[in-house]
């Protein structure tokens, strides 16, 4: 039974000290047919810029992507948001070893053994491939499978039609709607569609469904909220 579990009914007592949360979860390579996703270093930079300019992706107003001449910087929080301990990114390649995005559990709560699916964006060729749902599939396994987490969130933009259909399909369930929740890079208020899913629905989805699905392109979500400045 994982120490974080209930191990007296009566005394309610917990096996939970400070060295486990902050080690919580560890890096980890995940392999799949279809992708890999690796632990984030700066070394990732030149084929992450690479791979972000493939689309222009820092241009749509639905999601968030950094721009070429901000990789570094992007890569530089993520990797202090990891030392902090809310966040666990990822550099994600396809089935022939490229670069080809990010994607992060993030929002981290080790005490509750939740996190959330999200920062994560694709190189436009690998949009609509299965990709995305292999990458999905993988992370939730592993929350549920290998961290023993009682729940994952997703995030996107209410809008984000394409998003929230990959989302729904890996047997997520809509908890509701954050309306005027940030202000996108265009000026405009984002409603933020929130998303759930158990250990429950991760089951079912995978007896199921024959993951990977052809899925859509990023998630959209927001940046943690112990961030500065959070964005769409």
């Amino acid at each position: 039974m994982p120490a974080w579990r209930l191990n007296s009914v009566v005394g309610l007592q917990f096996n939970i000290t400070e060295e486990n949360l902050m080690s919580w979860p560890e890096p980890v390579t995940l392999s799949g047919s279809h992708a890999t996703l690796v632990p984030l270093t700066s070394a990732h930079a030149p084929e992450l810029i690479d791979a972000v300019r493939d689309g222009e992706l820092w241009n749509l107003w639905y999601t968030y992507a950094p721009a070429p001449e901000t990789m570094a910087q992007a890569i530089a929080e993520r990797l202090q948001f990891q030392r902090d301990g809310s966040w666990l990114p990822f550099t994600v390649l396809d089935a022939d070893g490229r670069v080809v995005g990010m994607t992060s559990y993030l929002n981290i709560d080790a005490t509750n053994r939740r996190v959330e699916i999200g920062g994560t964006w694709y190189a436009k060729r690998v949009q609509r491939t299965a990709l995305n749902t292999a990458c999905k599939f993988m992370l939730l396994a592993h929350a549920f499978e290998t961290l023993d987490c009682i729940a994952v969130e997703f995030r996107t933009h209410r809008l984000n039609s394409q998003s929230r259909r990959a989302i729904e399909r890996l047997g997520a369930q809509l908890d509701g709607i954050l309306r005027s929740h940030q202000r996108a890079l265009n000026g405009t208020l984002r409603d933020t569609a929130v998303y759930y899913a158990s250990p429950g629905s991760h089951n079912r989805s995978s007896r199921n469904c024959e993951p990977p699905f052809p899925a859509g392109s990023s998630s959209g979500t927001s940046l943690p909220r112990s961030s500065p400045g959070r964005r769409a």
